[in-house]
C-alpha cells in the first residue's frame, strides 16, 4: 500500500524532502502541485515567483505554493547549500495562515538559531505507516517554529483568546486546583480584558464557565457510568463531594443522586 494512500486530503501529509550540496543546480521555471519549504543552510541564491525577485542568505526559508511559477538558483560567487520539506493537506493551508508566509511574501528572516536539524524528517523513501505518522508530527513541529518566529500580525484575534481561555478549560477542568488565575496566565493578555472578552462572546463569567462545564461533564458521568458521588466529583475538579452536591442541585435543581438514580431508570426502562 502506498503510505499516502492512508491519508485524507485534509490532514498534514509530508511527501519527501531532500537536500542539495553546494553547486550551480537551479530549478525552474516551474510550478508544483505541493508546498515545498526551502531553508539556507550557507551561501546565497535567489527566488523570484511573481515576478519578484529575493535573494536569500544563510538561515533565511522561502516556499513555493502549490501551482506558483518559482525559479530559483544559485549566487554564481557564492552557490548556496539548502535543504527542503515537500508536504500537502488542508492542515497545511491553516498552519501556514499563523505564519507571515503568502504568495506576495514567501521568504521567511533567518532564525535566533539554526533550523537545519529539523528539515531532516524522512529518512528513506519507502517509510511505514509509524515512520510516516513520525514524518508528520515532526513537520508539524517544525511549522509550529515558524508560527512561534515568524507569526502573521495579529494571528491571535479576541476571538482566538476566548477559544483559548475555553480549549484550556476544557483541557484542565478535572484539576482540582485550577483557579481562574491559571487561565489568564495561560491566555497570556490582562485579566480585565480577558475577563470582557470572555462575558461577550458566551454571556458568562470565566468562573461560571468553568463550573458549568464541570457539572456538564459530571451530568455526562452520571448518566453513562457506574462511578460514585464521590469519584464523579473527583473527576471533574472537586475535592469536597458535598460542595459539588451543592454546586451541582444549584445547577440542575436536584442532587447528584436523584440526577443519577433518574437516569439510571431511563436508560433501564
Amino acid at each position: 500500500m502506498n503510505p499516502t494512500n492512508y491519508y485524507t486530503h485534509e490532514e498534514l501529509i509530508c511527501t519527501g524532502n531532500g537536500y542539495k550540496p553546494s553547486n550551480l543546480h537551479k530549478w525552474g521555471p516551474g510550478v508544483r502541485d505541493i508546498h515545498a519549504l526551502h531553508y539556507v543552510i550557507k551561501g546565497k541564491g535567489y527566488f523570484e515567483t511573481n515576478n519578484t525577485k529575493y535573494a536569500l542568505k544563510a538561515g533565511e526559508s522561502f516556499i513555493i505554493f502549490p501551482y506558483t511559477e518559482a525559479y530559483y538558483y544559485p549566487d554564481p560567487k557564492n552557490p548556496w547549500e539548502y535543504i527542503w520539506i515537500d508536504f500537502k493537506g488542508d492542515e497545511a493551508l491553516r498552519l501556514l495562515s499563523m505564519t507571515n508566509f503568502s504568495n506576495n511574501n514567501p521568504i521567511a528572516p533567518a532564525f535566533p538559531w539554526d533550523l537545519e536539524p529539523l528539515f531532516h524528517i524522512i529518512e528513506n523513501d519507502n517509510v511505514k505507516i509509524f515512520e510516516r505518522e513520525r514524518s508528520n508530527a515532526k513537520l508539524r513541529l517544525l511549522l509550529s517554529y515558524y508560527i512561534e518566529y515568524y507569526p502573521k500580525a495579529n494571528v491571535i484575534s479576541q476571538t482566538n483568546y476566548v477559544l483559548t481561555a475555553k480549549e484550556y478549560i476544557e483541557n484542565n477542568y478535572w484539576k482540582t486546583t485550577l483557579t481562574v488565575a491559571n487561565i489568564v496566565d495561560f491566555v497570556k493578555i490582562e485579566r480585565t480584558y480577558l475577563f470582557r472578552l470572555f462575558k461577550e462572546a458566551t454571556g458568562m463569567s470565566i468562573s461560571n464557565y468553568l463550573a458549568s462545564y464541570r457539572i456538564k461533564c459530571a451530568c455526562d458521568l452520571l448518566k453513562t457510568s457506574k462511578l460514585s458521588i464521590k469519584s464523579v466529583a473527583c473527576s471533574v475538579g472537586y475535592q469536597d463531594q458535598l460542595y459539588f452536591s451543592k454546586v451541582f442541585k444549584k445547577a440542575t435543581l436536584c442532587s447528584p443522586s436523584e440526577y443519577k438514580k433518574i437516569y439510571s431508570n431511563v436508560i433501564d426502562g
